[in-house]
């Protein structure tokens, strides 16, 4: 394991790079693909720890998912319903995948057995109580097996549908998981959000993908959605999968603060992605931003802090933050609690890291203020093992001074080959 990495400077950045698949359009197509009729072609799946978490659980629940020899295509035979425990192992291990807890924990309330559902000590201090109520209240049986309101938790299956109370400002992968399961359930589902619904763009990207599978979700004002029961998703027969958006905002961002340019494949303005938008903020704050067909452009501009609520793009609202070191006067990015309940507390995370390289920075309950120093300082950056931070961190040595990222590996669990496609826009 490498314990950490060392960028050197960087004064030129130019280049193409074609992005992984999208994580979060990944491990919804997996699902949906899994309790799906018919055998559906996935198209530039990504491959990283959190999606290979996905595919285990899956496998481990009887779903077969069978890779090309290039492992970039992926068929995965539907079972045509709600998954059912099938190994005599009761127990999924997710690591820190929050994404697939959720989803999964969700999708096996409609079975009949036991299971546990855990991961690594992270998850076990992230919060899924809103979800395991909801769950609840439509007669899940759920019982925590250590902290109240934490993994790891015993499923018992359960769930029928009814009115659901929901609250909506911690995740929307809690509301995610409920959309993606009720309409498998015996009785329809009237599902309330309570509260404001946090990153409403992956629930577009929820509600498009289940369009793709047979599946339409009428909703008010995404405070009220109606979900029928009794239903069954039918495969598309492929499945494409964009570039990750996510992903695209760290080379996007290398050409705005030391560009040239940089051109990131695999995504554009049709992306059903809401990280999309942090070109738009790149723009703002002085970039140039050029779309294409199949591409985002990047070419360098004087770059001006921003005051912005961030809450539709709160992974890349932390490369943003890096940004603003490199930008003219005082950066705020505004409604960004759920930061803290991240693979990190991110909000802590970044405000700790920000001052090591001499940032004035301020750590609100749901914001952070910073302003840049005169000089980046070089310094060994901790991670907390969130790949996040290691990334948007390697954009310091686009400065004068070197950065170490310790715990570098930690990127594998949605981006394994991020510090080559970023090491070769410098060549």
């Amino acid at each position: 394991m490498q314990d950490f990495i060392t960028l050197e400077p960087i004064k030129k950045i130019n280049g193409i790079v074609h992005l992984p698949g999208s994580k979060s359009i990944s491990n919804r197509v997996l699902l949906l693909a899994a309790q799906a009729k018919g055998i559906t072609k996935l198209i530039n799946l990504l491959d990283s720890d959190d999606v290979r978490h996905m595919i285990g659980a899956l496998r481990q629940l009887g779903v077969v998912c069978n890779f090309s020899s290039d492992s970039k295509v992926c068929d995965v035979i539907g079972i045509g319903g709600a998954l059912q425990t099938k190994s005599d192992k009761k127990i999924l291990f997710l690591g820190n995948s929050g994404v697939s807890i959720r989803f999964l924990t969700a999708a096996l309330c409609l079975q009949n057995d036991e299971i546990i559902l855990t991961g690594d000590l992270r998850m076990q201090a992230r919060p899924i109580g809103d979800l395991v109520e909801a769950l609840r209240q439509g007669g899940s049986k759920i019982k925590y097996m250590q902290q109240e309101y934490y993994p790891p938790i015993r499923i018992l299956g359960g769930y029928f549908g009814g009115c659901i109370n929901i609250n909506g400002n911690i995740s929307s992968q809690f509301l995610s998981a409920m959309l993606m399961m009720a309409p498998l359930a015996d009785q329809d589902s009237f599902i309330n959000v309570n509260g404001m619904l946090t990153s409403k763009p992956y629930v577009n990207m929820t509600l498009s993908i289940m369009e793709k599978f047979g599946i339409k979700i009428d909703h008010k004002d995404y405070r009220f959605f109606y979900v029928k029961g009794r239903r069954c998703y039918n495969t598309p027969g492929y499945y494409e999968i964009e570039g990750d958006a996510s992903s695209a905002s760290y080379f996007l961002a290398a050409a705005a603060i030391r560009g040239g340019s940089v051109k990131v494949i695999g995504v554009n303005k049709n992306s059903i992605q809401g990280d999309i938008y942090f070109a738009n903020v790149l723009e703002k704050m002085g970039a140039i931003i050029q779309w294409g067909k199949d591409y985002i452009e990047c070419i360098r501009g004087n770059l001006n802090a921003i005051n912005l609520d961030v809450n539709h793009i709160p992974d890349v609202a932390m490369t943003i933050a890096i940004v603003a070191l490199f930008a003219k006067g005082t950066t705020t990015l505004r409604n960004i609690y759920n930061w803290r309940v991240k693979e990190s507390d991110r909000l802590a995370a970044m405000a700790t890291e920000l001052r090591k390289v001499g940032a004035d920075v301020i750590e609100g309950n749901d914001y952070l203020s910073l302003t840049p120093p005169i000089k980046i300082r070089s310094v060994k950056i901790d991670t907390y093992n969130d790949h996040r931070i290691a990334m948007c961190f390697s954009l310091l040595a686009l400065s004068d001074s070197k950065v170490t990222i310790l715990g570098p590996e930690c990127v594998k669990k949605t981006f394994p080959n991020f510090f080559e496609d970023y090491l070769q826009l410098t060549r």
